[in-house]
């Protein structure tokens, strides 16, 4: 394994982010290689210099594009790694052009664990873990957050508003507070209460909703139409997934510019995921990779909510909304992602599989995670840990095989659960 994994916690002031970047600005690097945003169902283009949310013409969601081939010719993949530690030391692959308006509270960079208890006893020679709880908020929405908060504080925006499971609303509080932002949120009544409280604490008003994720997202809709609000909803404006896109180049640069052979991902809004093989397609046309093998994508969901497993299982290429959607994992309580399409055509592209687990299968996993291992995952992560025992059981992961799972937050945050 190469670089990767603890955080400095003397990288994240903003001068020193800015004195960092100014220096490689000196070295003719570019602050961002951000060119513009396209949708990802017509292909039609849209300036990165205006307020966008998703295609008007064709309701599919848009994504970022960057200037790798001059990208390739000026920046250094070695330097990267001798920068200070964090998300943004990626900034050329992100995309805000001005290092003022970087809104950090030091994500990225989370550990990437070898787990050699649970993967002998598994019979895996390479089983890790990208463990997300050691991110601001305590989960990755942190990254996703900090990028379209940042490119929101560029663009002028003043409000934002969102429907949140929970973790994406306590991100999206925080990064709000930290900008000088607005922020108001709409979640489900169950959501977990430290969810609720860490929202409230910085200064979001929350809006609680008899209901669904899917109920949060049409009253946040109407709100932000009605008041002008800017929607910070998953895959309904580009930038989210550009933060967590990172987790990809870290992942390439852990395993020395090589990727792993499976990647279990918990998948909700999917952001994750689609965010991850974009950052394969880009690393491949940096030319930063030792080989171009890609990982087999791994979308795990719940059994009380898995609308993915069901369409991928039917080889569809849109999911139907899941009626009825129950789990303990609420990040995985999305009835339909916005980005199904996508999610699905990385799934078929990677050669890789959709599979559902039981809420019991899903508490055991995360008991078992703790004792072998020492790490107190949220439910959405033990879930991974749930689809590997399936899949091995399948023959579907071979032994010696590098495979990661993702926790994607602390299960601390759960404690007090309704």
């Amino acid at each position: 394994m190469g670089a990767g994994g603890g955080i400095c916690p003397l990288s994240y002031g903003t001068e020193t982010i800015n004195v960092a970047m100014l220096k490689q600005n000196e070295s003719k690097t570019a602050v961002t290689y951000l060119t513009d945003i396209q949708c990802s169902g017509c292909g039609k283009t849209y300036s990165a210099n205006e307020i966008h949310t998703f295609c008007p013409d064709c309701q599919s969601p848009l994504l970022v594009n960057y200037d790798l081939n001059a990208a390739r010719k000026h920046v250094d993949r070695d330097e990267i790694s001798r920068r200070l530690k964090g998300m943004w030391r990626w900034h050329e692959f992100l995309p805000v052009r001005e290092t003022k308006n970087m809104v950090t509270l030091g994500e990225g960079d989370a550990a990437i664990l070898h787990l050699p208890q649970l993967g002998g006893a598994l019979g895996l020679n390479n089983l890790f873990v990208k463990d997300e709880s050691s991110n601001p908020t305590g989960s990755f929405k942190a990254r996703g957050l900090s990028s379209a908060v940042s490119k929101a504080k560029e663009l002028g925006i003043k409000k934002i508003i969102i429907p949140t499971a929970g973790n994406a609303g306590g991100a999206m509080a925080a990064y709000a507070a930290r900008a000088n932002m607005e922020a108001l949120i709409y979640m489900p009544k169950d959501t977990p209460n430290a969810n609720i409280e860490e929202s409230r604490i910085v200064g979001a008003k929350v809006i609680l909703v008899d209901g669904l994720i899917s109920d949060a997202a049409g009253m946040a809709g109407v709100k932000a139409l009605e008041e002008g609000w800017f929607d910070l909803s998953t895959f309904k404006e580009p930038y989210r997934m550009e933060g967590k896109k990172i987790m990809g180049y870290e992942l390439a640069e852990s395993f020395n510019w090589t990727l792993p052979d499976v990647i279990i991902y918990p998948t909700g809004g999917g952001t994750g995921l689609v965010g991850m093989w974009k950052a394969f397609e880009e690393l491949e046309s940096l030319g930063w990779l030792e080989n171009t093998k890609r990982p087999r994508m791994v979308s795990v969901q719940a059994e009380g909510c898995a609308p993915v497993v069901r369409a991928f299982e039917k080889h569809a290429t849109f999911c139907d909304f899941w009626i009825n959607a129950q789990t303990l994992a609420s990040g995985l309580r999305v009835p339909k992602s916005f980005a199904d399409n996508l999610i699905l055509e990385n799934i078929y592209e990677s050669k890789g599989t959709a599979i559902a687990v039981s809420d019991a299968e899903i508490t055991e996993s995360q008991k078992e995670l703790a004792r072998a291992e020492g790490i107190f995952a949220a439910p959405e992560g033990a879930a991974t840990l749930a689809a590997i025992k399936k899949l091995i059981a399948q023959k579907w992961i071979h032994p010696d095989e590098s495979v990661v799972m993702f926790n994607t937050g602390s299960g601390l945050k759960y404690l007090d659960q309704k």
